[in-house]
């Protein structure tokens, strides 16, 4: 049985044919869609890779460009070698106003906080009590001379008497007594009358020098007691202060004052013993003085010695107990490092910088930094003269990594260098 002929010639066989030749139809319809994009993208990715094959590998994507940073070799300039410390101002003089006789106050001749000069009236105690017993040690020395005369005529009668032979020797004698007696009365009624002339005389109680005086601590009309002796009992009246010139002290530490000392010793500079100090808000260190005064002795409890200096103060205004930075010059000017303050990076108890080795490589190194100068900082020790210190882009500067540089020169500052 030919079963391909009984297929075709049966009605199924008749109705599988124009099935059959509908599906192609079919097919193309469905690539004509989403399915034709999809063929699309293969189609390229393959012929992509077939170029790929044809061609070789893909060349690799360039390097990034190495971070770039600014550097430059230390600053070499010669800096002096000075310690800051901090000053207190006090008065050359000062002294407290106690009246040396007691009464009532009865005038004060000055206004709080102003300028006296010496000699200047300030109070007035009440004289007249004062002037009263003047008067009458003035009256005792007139009795006194009075009474000295009179036994004077009274020797020279006696001395004629025994002359005479009516007078006797015992006479003269006794009345030269009396005379020696008279004068001694005389001599001490006048030191009584200079001893009330001159409780009259601190009845005024006078500026002893020129300074500014402080409050009154008393009122007219007030009894004050007085005292020669300058006892506790007596009474503050007010407080007078020198003002120009004017004492700067400081304590310096045995280090500071051992190394102060050497240089002094060996330095002829005539400004060696010059201090130079700021005042309150100021940043430069543009008042000066003259060391003249350190203690003999290094105090055992703080390990520190006293200084003084003495400034000048001729618009009076700098007063007692006034603060001051002082800048006190420990060694003559040497050459020194310097590099940019930003440069220095803080690492716990040490300080490091960065710099750039000849193959272009962050090498990093430990230094030992001083004060600032000319707004740089002083490299002790840890740098050389040719080292290529990093002194902008640190935030790129990771040690061992390669970096690009570029060159810029650090800039000595002289007029921060008054400030510093």
């Amino acid at each position: 049985m030919n079963t391909r002929e009984t297929h075709s010639g049966s009605p199924l066989g008749e109705v599988a044919g124009p099935l059959h030749e509908e599906r192609p139809q079919k097919r193309r319809r469905l690539l004509t869609g989403p399915r034709l994009a999809l063929a699309v993208v293969v189609a390229l990715a393959a012929g992509g890779a077939w170029q790929m094959t044809r061609h070789g590998s893909a060349s690799p994507m360039p390097p990034p460009p190495l971070p770039l940073v600014t550097v430059s070799a230390p600053l070499q300039h010669p800096v002096g070698q000075w310690e800051g410390f901090l000053g207190q101002f006090s008065a050359v003089s000062r002294v407290e106003l106690r009246p040396q006789v007691g009464g009532t106050l009865s005038d004060i001749d000055f206004t709080d906080g102003a300028i006296v000069h010496k000699g200047d009236l300030l109070f007035q105690i009440d004289p007249r009590p004062y002037a009263i017993k003047v008067a009458e040690q003035e009256a005792d020395i007139r009795s006194a001379e009075a009474k000295l005369t009179f036994l004077g005529s009274e020797l020279w009668r006696a001395q004629q008497l025994k002359r005479t032979d009516f007078g006797t020797a015992e006479n003269v004698d006794q009345r030269n007594s009396d005379q020696r007696s008279a004068a001694a009365a005389l001599a001490e009624a006048q030191a009584e009358l200079a001893n009330s002339e001159l409780d009259m005389e601190y009845a005024r109680v006078a500026a002893p020098f020129t300074g500014r005086i402080g409050e009154h601590q008393v009122s007219i009309g007030s009894l004050v007691t007085g005292s020669r002796a300058g006892t506790s009992g007596t009474t503050l009246l007010a407080t007078l202060v020198s003002v120009d010139p004017m004492y700067l002290n400081f304590r310096m530490s045995e280090a500071d004052y051992l190394a102060f000392a050497e240089a002094r010793a060996n330095s002829s500079n005539p400004k060696a013993d010059q201090v130079d100090f700021s005042l309150g808000d100021e940043n430069s260190y543009d008042h000066h003085g003259t060391l003249d005064f350190v203690d003999n002795v290094i105090d055992s409890s703080s390990g520190t010695i006293l200084a003084r200096a003495t400034v000048s103060n001729p618009n009076m205004l700098i007063v007692p107990g006034e603060f001051a930075r002082i800048r006190l010059a420990i060694a003559p000017p040497t050459a020194a490092l310097l590099v940019p303050d930003d440069a220095i990076i803080p690492d716990q108890s040490q300080d490091m910088v960065m710099t750039v080795a000849p193959n272009g490589t962050v090498v990093p190194k430990i230094v030992k930094i001083g004060d600032l100068r000319g707004g740089l900082r002083v490299i002790r020790s840890g740098l050389a003269p040719t080292d290529r210190v990093i002194i902008d882009g640190l935030m790129h500067a990771m040690p061992g990594t390669k970096v690009a540089v570029q060159t810029s020169p650090i800039r000595f500052d002289a007029a921060a260098d008054a400030q510093d």
